[in-house]
């Protein structure tokens, strides 16, 4: 197998620049001695996507290409805002993951490119910005402890107010996490039947069962209600249907009240340092080979035309899908977190 670094997501960037540098520069050197032009064989890849993800499509490509890869691991907001603060030096080539909601506002830190495989993508998922490739197909999902559920009904958004899972409710921060950030946006259209701002009722109501609990990431949720310290989750669809296919007591529940299913994307980072190499990763993850390695092993729904929907989970025409109003989302991105900020501090 080609070498490979993954850098561990730690709190704070400077400690994360650090780490980065100093782990991931000294074990490059160690291994490979064959002077400055080993770097231009190298890709350096930011991700919030879980490792058991991340890592059989990063060694494929590894094994495809002869291009060694070092993930940098950590929540989507913590590796938006190291991008940010790398603008004049671009440490990373590829950001991958972080639904569009999240990234469409942050557009101009990437690079224009469209794969090659940009003709085999679904209409609805094309990549009409220039920047903005699109991976996957997620719908955000209710994560359900079987063991722990007992009696208690869970079929969408609605039964999460019932007293009896009052600090039991897996939630991320939806500023650190897009698939949170994804939930907040469902909840305002589906309890708003369409306008979001009367779905702030449903979210002051929510935040009030969550009793003060609030998760760092997008991980820890599903973690949590898989390891049984959550009766339930908000979570997207991925993250909980590994357990299900590991045969681990969950389910999944698409809320009744509506789903809005959205892709996440991989872009390149602006002036990235390995240009070429983060045009081969792109072309690659959106081939139709990892395009169906995703699909068979890896429990998410492909973009791709040509890539049928994975075993095992509920086909979207039997899950009751609505939609967004993109313009609406992006204009209130900032507006809508500092709401819920609000909201969630001021019923604790």
């Amino acid at each position: 197998m080609k070498w490979k670094k993954i850098v561990a997501a730690l709190l704070g960037a400077a400690v994360m620049t650090t780490c980065f540098a100093g782990c991931g520069g000294s074990q490059s050197a160690s291994k490979d001695s064959s002077g400055s032009g080993s770097d231009d064989n190298k890709l350096v890849i930011y991700c919030p996507h879980p490792l058991s993800f991340i890592n059989p499509l990063v060694e494929e490509f590894e094994k495809e290409s002869g291009i060694k890869v070092e993930v940098v691991a950590a929540g989507t907001g913590e590796l938006l805002k190291r991008v940010e603060s790398e603008k004049a030096n671009p440490l990373g080539d590829i950001f991958w993951g972080g639904s569009l909601s999240t990234m469409k506002p942050k557009a101009d830190l990437f690079e224009p490119y469209k794969s090659v495989n940009e003709d085999h993508i679904q209409a609805a998922f094309k990549n009409t910005e220039g920047s903005m490739t699109r991976f996957t197909d997620i719908p955000s999902v209710i994560m359900v402890n079987t063991d722990l559920i007992g009696d208690i009904k869970v079929e969408g958004y609605e039964d999460l107010l019932n007293p009896a899972l009052k600090g039991k409710i897996a939630m991320a921060d939806p500023s650190k996490s897009s698939s949170a950030y994804e939930h907040l946006i469902n909840m305002l259209y589906a309890m708003g039947n369409g306008n979001p701002d009367n779905g702030w009722d449903y979210v002051t109501k929510f935040c009030k069962n969550l009793d003060g609990k609030l998760l760092s990431g997008s991980s820890a949720v599903y973690k949590g209600v898989a390891d049984g310290e959550y009766v339930v989750g908000c979570t997207f669809e991925e993250g909980g249907a590994k357990y299900v296919a590991d045969g681990a007591p969950v389910k999944l529940v698409y809320m009744k009240e509506g789903v809005i299913s959205k892709p996440d994307g991989i872009y390149i980072i602006k002036n990235a340092k390995h240009m070429e190499n983060a045009k081969k990763f792109i072309d690659f993850v959106t081939s139709k080979e990892a395009q169906t390695l995703i699909t068979q092993k890896l429990h998410r729904r492909s973009v791709r035309d040509d890539v049928p929907a994975p075993a095992g989970l509920e086909e979207k025409s039997q899950i009751h899908i609505i939609t967004d109003d993109e313009q609406v989302v992006n204009q209130n991105k900032k507006a809508w977190l500092d709401k819920f900020k609000d909201i969630f501090t001021s019923v604790q």
